[in-house]
């Protein structure tokens, strides 16, 4: 016995010593962003872990020594919607591609997932894309195959017929048939029973969350509309089904009556929330559900109205949205509503999702501090990551950027950023 346990401390010791640290060196350190910033200090890491946090610069014995002192180090960011699998400014038939299969998508995937790590962005959870491509891409990630930042993914998005994420929507009658006729949309589902099985189903493929489109979608050619689309009955199945089996829900969500129903059935986050009304807010606030505005898919319309590249009742959409861009954010903010950061990356190009913080703060009415709250610790929290990001302390993940300026009084500091560890891991920038 004793022989063993000399054995394993020298192991455990040789470990120690073999261990990879980096010296991280700030010349200001936000390690909360609810909280007052450091002055210059050294984040320690080791094995991908915060293992101390030091005043000034230090330097431990074989340490990496990462020189930041003019820089701010402050949590990785963290973007609850995006779709890495697409490209903004792809027709709406590019699945129907040849060159567009699941293999190729998880290519596409894996570069975006550099894209936005590059962008200051640690943590994202990437709600609607083929399961077999997205759970290739988060695994190939996690695994350290390529870089990229820490992934949760859904899979394919649940959908009424004829709704935001039934693929078969603009499509001729024949080839329709021809679609519906595989079953291979089992994702599309009517009544409580069906939907839960669809539930199901893509939990099986292992997935981290659940989304459904609660209410129609902007940029599809649905004639259904902006409003609720799921019953109430069917909305309860798709929630209670996703708790049952430890997953979150996520819904799509522009109506108010869509975005009301909802958060009664127990969704866990609402995602775009344009036209939430006093109803809605208030709900979101009894029942803690979480808004994320994706204020750049806006920006991301922007780029496209008018130029012929979208069906009459799309630009109709597209403008009405237009209209109240930020007003939905602004209302669940001053009600005390908990936000997380999320934009809707593939509407707009790769990359830019730290442009959402400006715009939480322009036409979301946020204070900076709080807009850089919601990106990293309202991020956590909704995702049940709380414990192991989202602020920077002593036993957590090493997520972190350094950006110049302060982004707790300019968001757009956020926008300049020279360096990103995700789990102790270095994103290489160029």
């Amino acid at each position: 016995m004793r022989t063993f346990l000399i054995a394993a401390m020298a192991l455990l010791t040789a470990n120690t010593a073999n261990a990879e640290t980096f010296a991280i060196q700030a010349g200001h350190l936000i390690v909360d962003a609810s909280k007052p910033e450091r002055g210059a200090s050294t984040v320690i890491v080791t094995d991908g872990k915060i293992v101390r946090i030091d005043d000034g610069a230090t330097a431990p014995d074989g340490a990496t020594v990462v020189d930041m002192r003019t820089q701010t180090v402050l949590p990785g960011l963290i973007d609850v919607h995006v779709h890495l699998t697409g490209n903004a400014g792809e027709p709406w038939y590019q699945g129907l591609t040849p060159k567009y299969s699941e293999p190729y998508a998880a290519t596409v995937g894996l570069k975006n997932a550099l894209i936005t790590a590059r962008a200051g962005f640690t943590t994202v959870r990437d709600l609607g894309g083929g399961a077999l491509a997205s759970l290739a891409m988060r695994d190939a990630v996690k695994e350290g195959s390529f870089p990229g930042p820490r992934i949760l993914v859904a899979g394919p998005a649940l959908s009424i017929i004829g709704g935001h994420g039934d693929g078969t929507v603009g499509l001729n009658p024949d080839l329709r048939a021809a679609i519906d006729a595989t079953g291979e949309q089992f994702w599309v589902c009517t009544g409580p029973q069906e939907c839960a099985k669809a539930v199901r189903r893509i939990a099986a493929y292992g997935v981290d969350v659940i989304k459904f489109h609660a209410t129609g979608g902007v940029l599809d050619d649905g004639k259904i509309g902006l409003e609720q689309h799921f019953t109430d009955e069917e909305m309860k199945a798709i929630c209670d089904t996703a708790h049952q089996l430890g997953l979150k829900a996520a819904a799509h969500a522009h109506g108010a009556k869509g975005i009301a129903a909802a958060v009664r059935a127990g969704v866990d986050s609402i995602e775009h929330g344009t036209f939430i009304d006093d109803t809605g807010v208030a709900l979101m606030k009894a029942h803690g559900t979480y808004y994320s505005g994706t204020l750049m898919a806006f920006s991301g319309l922007q780029m496209y109205l008018g130029t012929g590249r979208y069906t009459a009742n799309t630009e109709a959409k597209g403008r009405a949205t237009l209209a109240v861009w930020g007003k939905g954010l602004n209302r669940a903010y001053k009600a005390g509503v908990p936000i997380a950061l999320g934009t809707d990356a593939a509407v707009f190009p790769h990359g830019r999702n730290g442009e959402e913080l400006g715009l939480m703060v322009s036409k979301g009415g946020m204070t900076p501090r709080d807009a850089l709250i919601a990106a990293t610790k309202g991020g956590a929290d909704l995702l049940g990551l709380s414990a192991e990001t989202g602020t920077l302390e002593v036993g957590k993940s090493a997520d972190l950027i350094a950006v110049t300026g302060d982004p707790l009084v300019d968001p757009a500091a956020v926008l300049h950023v020279g360096y990103v560890m995700v789990q102790g891991r270095v994103i290489p920038m160029r």
